[in-house]
């Protein structure tokens, strides 16, 4: 069941499911908090799941200026009384569970970075040229187009064309990205956002203490491969898993995959963490 609390001038949407150790899902940068469905069912036999729609996102309020991301995610923990909790995000989800577990690391237990490239992480060559029509589209206001770019870049990527994709995942994704599209979520609350970690998580790799998980589809963007590679060598002792066939959101892709290599991973996580 969806519930809400009130965050500065607007209210963040969540919801709890299970009981145990509590583990949080944090969603893509172009979608909401239904990218994490088919995992709650799995991963709440074990854990007590929460997910929430970011500020501009889902069900939460739209964005009004810059937002301070960990700041939104603190704020959860806090109204749930969460001292200690296991962080799985994907993409810019990623890098938020990644700057809170260097900022709080004790309260961060253990750490799943899905797609994702450090805070700080400087991307080389030209940019795809679908992004750029991407920022075109949303200065445009030009949703439907701004959608169908959005998933061609993330659910597709540089390999694919869209009839190459499961239609009810390309679908799924145009409905969750049309919500921050229409907010104008990314120009408004991400481009510039508020009170970046300073110094970037890029320079504190070596000092996150936590058991690290690192996925990456084979079929992403180069860079953010590449910026996936800097996360798995320079975090200590993490682990790195590249699933094939897949691009931006892989457990969407192929749930159950993504399921066993995490939950795997959290069982042996737990029993380091409770020694």
């Amino acid at each position: 069941m969806s519930q809400q609390f009130q965050i500065n001038d607007g209210s963040l949407s969540f919801d709890v499911t299970g009981a145990g150790l509590p583990l949080v899902f944090i969603h893509a940068g172009f979608v909401d908090r239904r990218m994490w469905e088919t995992q709650v069912a799995a991963f709440s036999k074990q854990y007590q799941v929460i997910r929430y729609d970011m500020r501009g996102f889902g069900e939460s309020s739209p964005a009004t200026g810059p937002i301070d991301r960990r700041a939104e995610l603190r704020h959860l923990l806090d109204q749930l009384d969460l001292e200690r909790v296991i962080l799985v995000g994907c993409s810019m989800g990623g890098e938020i569970a990644l700057d809170v577990a260097l900022e709080q690391p004790d309260r961060v237990a253990a750490l799943v970075l899905v797609a994702s490239v450090p805070g700080g992480f400087e991307f080389q060559g030209e940019p795809p040229a679908d992004m750029l029509q991407l920022f075109e589209a949303l200065q445009a206001n030009d949703i439907e187009r701004a959608v169908a770019l959005q998933n061609q870049l993330w659910i597709s990527g540089p390999h694919r064309q869209r009839a190459d994709v499961d239609p009810s995942i390309w679908q799924k994704s145009a409905e969750m990205g049309r919500i921050p599209v229409t907010n104008q979520t990314m120009l408004t609350a991400d481009m510039q956002p508020l009170d970046p970690l300073d110094p970037p998580s890029i320079t504190r790799l070596h000092t996150v203490s936590c058991p690290t998980l690192v996925i990456a589809g084979s079929l992403d963007d180069a860079e953010l491969l590449r910026g996936n590679v800097l996360l798995a060598e320079q975090i200590p002792h993490a682990q790195r898993i590249i699933m094939q066939g897949v691009a931006h959101l892989p457990n969407m892709e192929q749930p159950d995959a993504f399921n066993q290599t995490v939950l795997g991973f959290l069982d042996d996580a737990v029993q380091t963490i409770s020694k």
